[in-house]
Order: C-alpha cells, then sequence, then structure tokens
C-alpha cells in the first residue's frame, strides 16, 4: 500500500467528509484530557530553562475540529502548568508538527489556523504549528528531538495488509477483517501485523523523543482476550462485509473483489498491547485503562436501549462512511458508495435492535524509559 493512496479520510468539509463526522474521535480526545495534562504538567516540569520551547507531534492528525482541538488541549495544560504561580511562571514555546498520510487533507487543516487566535490573543501561550506529511511507521524527527507525542484514533491501523492476504496466499472469504468465519491462520496474520508494526512505532518514537519524553496513545481496542470473540469493532466490520454480500447478490459487486478485499488494520487487547511495550523495555507504562464509547456518534446516553435504531443506524453510517470510503472506492469503484452505505445504515439499524453496541477504546500514557 502505497503512502499517497494509504489509510485517509473523506477530504473537504461537506456532508460526508471526515472534519463532519469525526464526533467519536472528540468525544475520546475530552475523556483523555486529564492524562494529557497531567502528561504536559510533567513535561514542563522536566524542562529547565526559564525560556524553553516543547516539541509536541499529533501522529495520524486527520483534518476537521479534532486536529485544533488538540493543539488547543496542550496549549491550555502548558498555560495551566506555567501561570499556576509567579515562582514556575516561564515562557515555553510549543512547536506542533500535525502527521498524517500525505493523502490527508492538510490544506483544511492550514486554513482552519487562524481560529486559534481566538484561544486568548496577546496571553496565548506562544506556539509555531507545521505539517509533517509521512507514515508514523517510518522515522520523522531527528533523534531526542520531541517532548510529547500524542496519538489519537489512529494506532489500529496497520502499515499495510498482511502480505499473504493482500497476495491471496491466504483468502479471507467474504470478510474484510476478522469475523466469525476468519480462518485462524489470517488472525494469525493480522495479529503479526499489528506487533511488527507496534514494535517499530515504539522503536522509532523512543529515538525521537527527548529523555523523559511521553506518549499519549488513544484507539480502538477490545475486552476479550479470545478472538473469537472479538466484539463489536470486529461486528462493525462484519457488517460492513455483509452489506457488500448484499451487493455480490445483486451482481453490483464481484465476489473474487470483496474477497480480496482487507482492512488495514488491528484491534489489540490491552494485555497484548502492554506485553509489547514491557517487552520492549524502551516505555514505562504510567497510565493505561479500557473505556467505552456508543457506536452512535451523537448518542451520549448510559442506557443499554437504543431509542431510534433508525437514526443510529444512519449516523454509524456516516461516521463509518468517512472512514472508509476512500479505501474501499480504491478498491471497487466510486459507482457503489452510495448504494453500499444506504444498505449498511439499514443493517446496522437492524443490529442496534438487539442491543447497543459499544467502542472499546485503550488510552495509554507512556514514558521513555531511562538507560
Amino acid at each position: 500500500m502505497k503512502e499517497g493512496r494509504g489509510v485517509r479520510m473523506v477530504t473537504g468539509n461537506g456532508e460526508n467528509s471526515y472534519a463532519a463526522n469525526s464526533r467519536l474521535q472528540e468525544k475520546a480526545i475530552l475523556e483523555t484530557s486529564p492524562v494529557l495534562h497531567k502528561a504536559i504538567e510533567e513535561l514542563c516540569k522536566s524542562l529547565s530553562a526559564r525560556r524553553s520551547t516543547m516539541v509536541v507531534a499529533d501522529l495520524g492528525c486527520s483534518s476537521g475540529p479534532n486536529t485544533l482541538r488538540v493543539v488547543c488541549e496542550v496549549i491550555g495544560a502548558v498555560q495551566f502548568y506555567t501561570r499556576k504561580s509567579e515562582e514556575e511562571r516561564r515562557a515555553v514555546e510549543v512547536q506542533f508538527f500535525l502527521n498524517d498520510l500525505p493523502g490527508n487533507d492538510f490544506n483544511i487543516v492550514f486554513r482552519s489556523l487562524e481560529q486559534l487566535e481566538d484561544l486568548g490573543g496577546r496571553e496565548t501561550q506562544p506556539y509555531y504549528v507545521a505539517g509533517l506529511p509521512g507514515s508514523y511507521y517510518r522515522k520523522l524527527f531527528p533523534s531526542r528531538s520531541v517532548h510529547f507525542f500524542h496519538s489519537s484514533y489512529s494506532l489500529m491501523w496497520r502499515s499495510k495488509v498482511p502480505e499473504e492476504l493482500s497476495r491471496c496466499t491466504h483468502v479471507n472469504e467474504g470478510n474484510i477483517y476478522i469475523g466469525k468465519t476468519t480462518p485462524p491462520i489470517v488472525i494469525k496474520l493480522f495479529q503479526q501485523q499489528f506487533k511488527t508494526d507496534f514494535e517499530l512505532f515504539l522503536a522509532l518514537r523512543s529515538r525521537e523523543l527527548v529523555n523523559g519524553g511521553r506518549m499519549l496513545l488513544t484507539f480502538l481496542g477490545r475486552k476479550s482476550e479470545e478472538m473469537m470473540m472479538h466484539g463489536d469493532v470486529s461486528t462493525l466490520f462484519e457488517l460492513v462485509a455483509k452489506s457488500l454480500q448484499s451487493l455480490v447478490l445483486k451482481g453490483r459487486v464481484e465476489k473474487e473483489k470483496l474477497d480480496s478485499f482487507n482492512l488495514p488494520y488491528y484491534a489489540p487487547s490491552v494485555k497484548e498491547m502492554k506485553a509489547l511495550i514491557n517487552e520492549s523495555k524502551l516505555f514505562d507504562i504510567e497510565h493505561v485503562r479500557l473505556f467505552e464509547s456508543n457506536w452512535d456518534p451523537q448518542d451520549d446516553s448510559e442506557s443499554d436501549v437504543v431509542l431510534d435504531c433508525a437514526s443510529s443506524g444512519a449516523n454509524v453510517a456516516k461516521c463509518i462512511r468517512a472512514v472508509l470510503e476512500p479505501l474501499i472506492a480504491d478498491h471497487f469503484g466510486d459507482d457503489i458508495i452510495e448504494e453500499l452505505f444506504v444498505v449498511y445504515a439499514s443493517v446496522v439499524a437492524t443490529h442496534l435492535e438487539k442491543a447497543k453496541a459499544k467502542y472499546p477504546i485503550i488510552v495509554a500514557s507512556l514514558k521513555k524509559a531511562m538507560h
């Protein structure tokens, strides 16, 4: 998978864009805000000079309001700490790098930066923002140059589909991810790709972080260790596959096309993630937990019942379309998109009639280990 045509969200700010359909991701950023503030406070304490620069990188920044929200959260955290008392008052300038693949809509990000001027006028912490296109599964920064890495809703995406699947050496028939009928060998391929990618990610970021540098990682995971009970994230993609299968029956999609389509994705358990971090000996885990968020981004209730399944189905379909449309269009063509997501909204609505579904989300705050 070439970087330019890799995982990318729907561009622009129209009705189907990621910018207009990223409330789930916004809720995750708000949920993890206290952990971010704690990490930034610890970093501020470690800056020795009264006039210092903190380098912050948002990996998989995408586009839309959430990109600016992360910038605002960091600026707010730095301001809060540096202004707590006269003794601790210091001039900390913040250099932001917004990173994503070259296919990301950086234009809309840069056009929206002027909104940051409303943060507080001359009282705002000095900050500078630059775009950095490239895969975070490659080296991005000079050694020991970054203080804080942030990544939200990104690290479940793999660098590529496992080669044995992309070459059709093994076939995940009727599925686009790990489903109930996925062969054990294919599950192992997804697991191995995650292990390879995550170990590489940890090694790269460790080299790029200053001593005492930190990372805050938030991404979709799973609650169960049992792979065949993969959970609601897997079910979500099974329903996409089911919708594609309905188009196969109509003759709109070739079966071989569906069987050769797999997502570059893997949702790990907390235990899997912690094991790889501990094995690497590159980071100390300061905080880790799993929380849940409703499939429907507009549903903030704690109830176990979905009040309007049709409406929720449509909301879920918009959210997933904003993420998957480019990948699906690359493989199947543009002409099935509208029909596919109409079917998908109906399939999700039917599924939600049985029970409310939720995303398990892992948040981990890591500190570079001292050697």
